[in-house]
């Protein structure tokens, strides 16, 4: 079982608490995108047989689930659970429990948890043990660049010969080569290395995951310097399906029922309000 994980490290030390986020006047401004048909209806199956719904998360992928300043899990994934269990009206039924990430599989295999909703890559070899919810959200790649360059131009196409860092054996660079044939690409090991290119001129700009650059462009160490260019871009191919709720094969109901709920979510604006909530610059 894998999750998206090359940017962890960094967003636990980004990491901006919804409370501050809230402040943010970027925040405000961002926007979320509907990944949902308007029109489309989802219906609701009973649940009234289940007498719990157990949620397994882990408390080391932030801002999706961590240890807030007072020991207690938080993040846009338990946000989120708890949006649902209300639409379901089965709050009382719910229950979110944390594990470490080893243990995710072997615990929901064994019946002690009931969805995972922690970051499971959804793939041909996880969909063979999970059915997926739809998802609720994805993971764009983005272009930062240096405030300071002048680029002739709105789009990508004005990064035509210039130099762009990114991850070395990433699939932002595999993406970048495939997609932007006519930039340079410059390759970093690490991510600090790669941000602190941008900021003395080695690259004009960088290309990388939207969530780690979101946080990184409101951090002290970005220090203002660079600001989101072009995109947001979506590569299934590249960066996987996005983020979406896992459960046993064994219960479609479930599936159907959280689908029905991140839909409602998502329609009424509620699911906009938990993203601001959490990614203060926003990604798209």
């Amino acid at each position: 079982m894998t999750r998206p994980n090359a940017w962890l490290a960094l967003l636990a030390a980004l990491l901006v608490f919804p409370a501050a986020a809230q402040q943010s006047g970027e925040a405000q401004t961002a926007t979320y995108p509907n990944y949902w048909d308007p029109r489309e209806r989802v219906e609701v199956p009973d649940l009234s047989a289940r007498n719990r719904i157990r949620f397994l998360t882990t408390h080391d992928f932030p801002p999706f689930n961590f240890l807030d300043q007072q020991e207690h899990v938080s993040g846009f994934h338990v946000d989120l659970a708890r949006e649902i269990c209300a639409e379901l009206n089965i709050a009382q039924k719910c229950q979110i429990q944390v594990l470490p990430w080893s243990e995710l599989s072997t615990a929901i295999a064994g019946g002690q948890g009931d969805a995972l909703i922690a970051g499971v890559a959804i793939n041909v070899l996880s969909r063979d043990d999970y059915i997926f919810t739809r998802p609720f959200l994805k993971f764009p790649a983005r272009f930062v660049r240096a405030d300071r360059v002048e680029i002739d131009g709105e789009d990508a196409s004005a990064l035509a010969g210039r130099r762009v860092g990114v991850m070395a054996g990433s699939a932002h660079a595999a993406m970048l080569r495939a997609y932007f044939p006519d930039i340079q690409p410059v390759t970093y090991q690490r991510d600090e290395w790669m941000f602190d290119g941008l900021k003395t001129g080695e690259v004009d700009a960088v290309f990388g995951d939207g969530v780690q650059l979101s946080f990184w462009l409101i951090s002290n160490s970005a220090n203002e310097c660079c600001s989101y260019f072009d995109g947001p871009y979506f590569a299934p191919a590249f960066l996987g399906e996005g983020l979406a709720i896992a459960v046993r094969r064994d219960s479609p109901d479930l599936a159907d029922a959280f689908d029905h709920a991140i839909h409602a979510i998502s329609k009424d604006g509620r699911m906009r309000e938990l993203y601001l909530r959490y990614f203060p610059n926003g990604l798209y």
